[in-house]
């Protein structure tokens, strides 16, 4: 019996990770080896928003169309993804969306504005903003799993991730209206009125969750919560205001993963002082911004265990953005740096410490890629 089936039977039969088609199993791919602290047959790398901006084809494509509606269009939304995999021959797809989706499908009035970023039409700022936000349901979710289907149809044994916004940083999107530097409204409503901040957080887990185990579900053989303004807040706020519904999001999808189910990594900006807690909401990979190096984030985490008993966790990350700009000298050195650092991890998959910078020349990425393949464990 396939020992990923026996320990995720929740997924469908035909899933990436349990199909028996070597052309379309991802359960041997470099990617989820290492996620489980293992080694393939090459480094595995791929970089967050690696589908976007810095390719003229994604530019291309998008004329026309907003931000959101490309999300919302399976075609396109498929195509989108699947660029960089052609273009940079990373060993993973990142499903094109963003994090305001469940919003958007859910019917609350969002947009993302050129040069801003998400805009609510009315921010969520009390108790009866609370009770009027809608219900979610599995349903609305269908063009995102349209756009998963047909991307892994395309992508075979090469894994995709699906990602979702945690709860703090959706929540903060909301109750600011809009992207914010130091995020004073949420940090204010979750002391001033707790039992609202609750519920508002109660909602986003939910929305989390079902979009994130709505991807998986349609194929993703990897998760990812995305933190982006968790190092926005002090070590307490975060375990007693925002982990638990972490937790809750990731619970979610609980019932698929397992040693051989589907790994769920939890990245954040600025978190180098919550890496354990992040672990310890449920992750099983830990993504590490470029703030902190790697030998640090993993004696880190070594010396917190976490309340299973686990000690460590494989790794994400953590090339420097702002590297890709530099002259190749200084960009190989760093990179070879950053792979060194990892080597201390139980697992280490090469990612940026953030996204890829619009204006970054694609051939760059693309030479890192290759540099990143040819050193060998």
């Amino acid at each position: 019996m396939n020992q990923a089936f026996s320990q995720s039977p929740a997924l469908p039969a035909n899933h990436p990770l349990i199909i028996q088609d070597a052309e379309k199993s991802t359960a041997e791919s470099a990617l989820l080896k290492a996620y489980r602290g293992g080694v393939g047959d090459r480094r595995p790398v791929w970089f967050m928003r690696q589908a976007g901006r810095s390719l003229p084809e994604y530019r291309k494509l998008r004329e026309g169309t907003t931000m959101l509606e490309s999300c919302l269009i399976p075609e396109m939304a498929s195509e989108i993804t699947l660029q960089p995999v052609r273009r940079h021959d990373v060993d993973a797809a990142i499903f094109f969306s963003d994090i305001v989706i469940p919003l958007k499908l859910a019917g609350i009035g969002v947009e993302i504005q050129p040069g801003v970023g998400p805009v609510l039409d009315a921010p969520i700022r009390t108790a009866a903003d609370i009770d009027n936000l809608p219900e979610l349901t599995d349903d609305m979710f269908q063009p995102i799993t349209d756009a998963v289907k047909l991307t892994v149809a395309e992508l075979g044994a090469r894994p995709l991730i699906g990602f979702a916004g945690a709860p703090y940083t959706v929540a903060a999107y909301m109750v600011e209206g809009r992207p914010s530097r130091d995020h004073l409204g949420p940090r204010a409503m979750m002391h001033n009125d707790p039992e609202s901040w609750d519920r508002l957080m109660a909602w986003t887990a939910e929305a989390s969750g079902r979009f994130l185990r709505a991807q998986i579900m349609a194929g993703a053989s990897v998760g990812q919560l995305f933190d982006s303004w968790a190092g926005s807040l002090s070590r307490t706020n975060y375990q007693t205001k925002v982990m638990p519904y972490s937790t809750q999001a990731i619970e979610y999808i609980a019932d698929l993963t397992g040693d051989n189910g589907v790994p769920l990594v939890h990245f954040g900006t600025g978190t180098a002082e919550i890496l354990d807690l992040m672990r310890d909401a449920g992750a099983s990979v830990v993504g590490v911004d470029y703030r902190l190096r790697l030998d640090e984030a993993n004696r880190r985490l070594g010396n917190t265990p976490g309340p299973d008993g686990r000690t460590t966790v494989p790794l994400q990350g953590n090339i420097d953005p702002a590297l890709l700009a530099a002259n190749w000298d200084v960009l190989e050195a760093h990179v070879r740096e950053v792979i060194a650092q990892g080597a201390e991890a139980p697992g280490h998959v090469l990612n940026l410490g953030h996204g890829v910078p619009p204006t970054t020349d694609p051939t760059v990425l693309s030479r890192v890629v290759e540099l990143i393949h040819s050193i060998d464990y």
